[in-house]
């Protein structure tokens, strides 16, 4: 029920903002609606595209933090578990150094085998996917929010800056291989 709720909520908050944002988008396409000009002026009109993605982000966002919130969850169990079961083990505070490496060897076998039996559980790799599946998710939002930023700036979107890089470095490798036969050139003319 509380679950419905939320996302009663949140769908609603979602509808308001994007119909403000179309009444913005609206009123900030038309030349005489605006007085910005120039970079503002392309920001605004791109501002739609801006907060849709800042609204997917929020909702990538919440997954997100539930999916790291079990992360830690079962981390903390699996710690907490390992250490009592450490404790029986060695209940008594080491007096000596090989009492000290005893205790040493214990805590390393059974955190190894517990964290080992955590990390091959299924419910730790679904969530785990899941966590990983959301944080990439939030990062195509971001180079989406960013390529809009640089394209109303009038500057290079990160896939053109990238070709630029792939480019230059193929240039880079062909020059050092016309500069190479030149040398063998050179030193067979010797």
């Amino acid at each position: 029920m509380q679950e419905d709720s939320s996302k009663n909520i949140t769908d609603y908050y979602k509808h308001l903002s994007l119909f403000w944002t179309d009444i913005i988008h609206l009123m900030s396409s038309k030349p005489q609606a605006l007085t910005s000009t120039g970079p503002m002026r392309a920001f605004a009109t791109n501002s739609k595209k801006v907060t849709t993605e800042l609204i997917e982000i929020n909702e990538d966002l919440i997954g997100f933090n539930e999916y790291l919130t079990e992360y830690y969850k079962q981390l903390a169990s699996a710690w907490e578990v390992a250490q009592k079961k450490v404790n029986l083990k060695a209940p008594e505070v080491p007096q000596d150094v090989e009492q000290i490496d005893a205790f040493k060897r214990i805590w390393i076998d059974i955190f190894d085998n517990d964290f080992t039996e955590l990390f091959d559980s299924k419910a730790f790799g679904e969530n785990y996917g899941k966590l990983v599946s959301k944080e990439l998710e939030l990062t195509k939002h971001w180079n989406n929010i960013t390529n809009v930023i640089l394209q109303s700036a009038n500057l290079p979107s990160k896939e053109e800056i990238d070709e630029v890089y792939k480019e230059m470095h193929s240039l880079k490798k062909r020059v050092g291989k016309l500069e190479l036969e030149l040398k063998k050139k050179e030193m067979s003319k010797k």
